[in-house]
């Protein structure tokens, strides 16, 4: 359509495949196109070529065209969104060809109805670790960090990045943790002294299975029933056992959790405050209320202060 007419041998070479396969492509463009209001195709339904241009001087020209120019386009909104989507993952340091990235922005601004709004993701506290790890995954070598748990402990840890994901406005790595010689999860925030090493990787990402879920359960973990909203249940999809969530009342349901230590469980129920209750075990319960009870105490005490 740009062209006006390609020569066979130029498409050939174009999109890497022999004249042969060109031709064949070309004598089935031929007889495509879209059904007209009988659900019938007619003549002006269908492509056609010159097909004595095809035929005697292996040139293709186009001389009828269905529907090409009714295909849907992306609103100025629409291109926008995808853009600041894909501004998000050209983040991720498993995205080594951001050019291609960059490439597909340039081609839906410039495919949409409108000028898309000027759109940014926002940086964040995690950008330079995400950097780092991102150098690290194109060098090929591990990373070094201290990592402070939610213990309070921190250790010296050396990992192979297998992957990055985010989680609410929190960042995390799973990498081969070679301390524990297992998978494990870190939260970025929670890194310090981050460093690319010396050391080849030894794990890499396509080699070891990851689940979906970011957080694994293991023998040690914590089983805590708590109840909440039946539309609720997928926002602590990644705690969930297989146990099926049993009915409770008022559509609420009772659900069981893994979690690795109380610490995990007091964060996760003080961020959906009001939408989740601790059912057991009552060292549970007694851990959470004790948790947000000494919170409230510091507000009063600064109330107070003033």
């Amino acid at each position: 359509m740009d062209h006006g007419s390609v020569r066979v041998a130029d498409a050939a070479r174009h999109f890497g495949v022999d004249e042969d396969q060109i031709r064949e492509s070309v004598r089935l463009i031929a007889v495509s196109g879209v059904p007209g209001e009988t659900s019938s195709y007619q003549h002006e339904d269908l492509f056609d070529i010159d097909w004595d241009a095809f035929e005697q001087d292996d040139e293709i020209v186009i001389t009828h065209l269905v529907a090409i120019d009714d295909s849907p386009r992306f609103s100025a909104r629409e291109a926008a969104a995808l853009i600041a989507g894909l501004q998000y993952l050209s983040s991720l340091p498993e995205q080594a060809d951001r050019d291609v990235l960059g490439s597909l922005m340039s081609k839906l601004a410039l495919g949409s109805t409108g000028r898309p709004s000027e759109v940014a993701v926002g940086s964040s506290q995690a950008d330079s670790a995400l950097a780092l790890i991102r150098n690290s995954v194109a060098a090929g070598n591990q990373i070094e960090f201290d990592y402070l748990n939610s213990r309070g402990e921190s250790e010296k840890r050396r990992v192979d990045p297998l992957r990055i994901q985010s989680l609410d406005q929190d960042w995390y790595l799973r990498g081969w943790d070679h301390l524990r010689e297992a998978v494990r999860t870190f939260r970025l925030d929670r890194m310090s002294n981050l460093d690319v090493t010396d050391e080849p990787i030894s794990h890499h990402a396509g080699e070891i299975p990851l689940s979906e879920s970011l957080f694994e359960s293991s023998e040690s973990d914590l089983e805590v029933v708590v109840e909440l909203p039946e539309d609720a249940i997928g926002m602590i999809a990644d705690y969930l056992t297989s146990d099926a969530p049993v009915p409770a009342r008022n559509g609420r349901s009772r659900v069981t959790l893994h979690v690795a230590h109380d610490h995990g469980l007091k964060r996760l129920i003080a961020g959906l405050s009001g939408v989740v209750t601790v059912i057991s075990p009552d060292t549970a319960r007694v851990r959470v209320a004790d948790w947000a009870q000494a919170a409230l105490d510091r507000y009063a005490g600064e109330i107070d202060a003033q």
